[in-house]
């Protein structure tokens, strides 16, 4: 069955090295190219989504994630980095910046004398509250031209690809 889909600039891209350097097989471009410009073309979407909360990416991720975590939505800042995969330093930077906008609050640990437990404000939560909902519509919206079939195995093939990467022989 011949390839109907319109040409994209992955194609542009894999055609020049076909002439460049036929001598190597560079279809694995393919996919990792589509799915990095995926990525990029998401990213912009999900970015303007929260730019009118006053919210960018990682502002959101970090106040989804004490949000998704449950009442009282608080966690231990190691907890947060190592879900969110950054660094310590990262971390602290970014959790003094969503504590003077008011979002989050240090707390002491009470298992812990020694460390602290980062938590939502009440501003916080409604802020979140509200952001969430406008990114699940968002998303709802990025995916309604596929057909539901073609988005449950677009989901399954990128789980594939998923559990690939993150075992101990992907990496």
């Amino acid at each position: 069955m011949p390839d109907t889909r319109p040409a994209d600039a992955v194609d542009a891209i894999l055609a020049q090295w076909h002439t460049e350097r036929p001598d190597l097989d560079v279809s694995p471009m393919g996919p990792i190219g589509r799915l990095k410009r995926c990525a990029a073309l998401v990213d912009r979407r999900l970015e303007a989504a929260f730019a009118p909360f006053g919210l960018s990416f990682w502002e959101f991720d970090m106040l989804a994630t004490l949000r998704r975590s449950g009442a009282p939505y608080c966690l231990a800042p190691t907890t947060l980095f190592s879900t969110l995969m950054v660094t310590s330093g990262t971390m602290t930077h970014r959790m003094n910046r969503l504590e003077a906008s008011g979002w989050i609050t240090r707390l002491p640990n009470p298992a812990d004398a020694r460390s602290l437990l980062v938590q939502l404000t009440p501003v916080g939560l409604a802020l979140i509250d509200r952001a969430v909902e406008a990114h699940v519509a968002n998303e709802h919206a990025l995916l309604a031209p596929l057909r539901a079939a073609d988005l449950a195995a677009l989901d399954r093939k990128l789980a594939q690809l998923l559990a690939v990467l993150e075992s101990p022989e992907g990496q």
